[in-house]
């Protein structure tokens, strides 16, 4: 979950003109950042005929956003939430500038923990690396940017082992498989009906 401060610095970057501005250019193909694995990528080197400019959206005179473009058209956009020189966040936009994918380092140790896919601007998964062994263990789903559904691979033996179905914006039901088989053993509704965090 990322903090409510960087939230904000989001919602920040995302309405206000950013201050200090510098511009760069690199030789490597789009369809080689494309292909690049996932850590590579947050660590973002421009593309042939792409320009990076450089922006300061906290005014300390440091970058902290770096918008790739192709042709005039943003390709990706990188943030360093926690202002240490590091990228932080990379989201891939496609060529009308809707976000197709988004890569985090959540906990700011330098590795990718979650990866966001986007359709048309709107999030359908998520893949969760919870445990920091550098494959994911924990899905989401979504349905028009809404949460319907998580699983997680809770004991680490590389299979689903935990479902929750969401509903209304609150958790609906729980299915666990306690025999390792791959199929819920135990169902599990929300006594409370009260919202749980996503």
């Amino acid at each position: 979950m990322i903090p409510s401060n960087r939230l904000f610095f989001l919602g920040f970057l995302a309405l206000s003109p950013l201050s200090a501005c510098k511009t760069s250019q690199s030789s490597e193909t789009p369809d080689a950042v494309r292909k690049r694995p996932e850590a590579e990528a947050i660590r973002g080197k421009p593309a042939a005929g792409e320009t990076v400019t450089e922006l300061d959206a906290n005014g300390d005179g440091r970058t902290d956003v770096w918008e790739f473009r192709l042709k005039d058209v943003v390709t990706r956009k990188e943030l360093d939430l926690n202002w240490d020189g590091r990228v932080d966040v990379t989201q891939f936009m496609d060529p009308q500038g809707a976000k197709v994918r988004e890569v985090m380092d959540l906990d700011y140790d330098g590795k990718v923990d979650a990866t966001y896919s986007y359709t048309e601007g709107k999030r359908t998964k998520g893949e969760r690396d919870l445990d920091g062994d550098g494959r994911p263990d924990s899905w989401l789903y979504y349905e028009n940017d809404t949460l319907v559904r998580k699983e997680r691979d809770a004991n680490h033996d590389g299979r689903v082992d935990y479902w929750e179905y969401w509903e209304g914006g609150q958790v609906d039901r729980i299915g666990e498989d306690l025999d390792g088989d791959g199929t819920v053993d135990q169902w599990t509704r929300n006594p409370t009906g009260k919202p749980a965090a996503p």
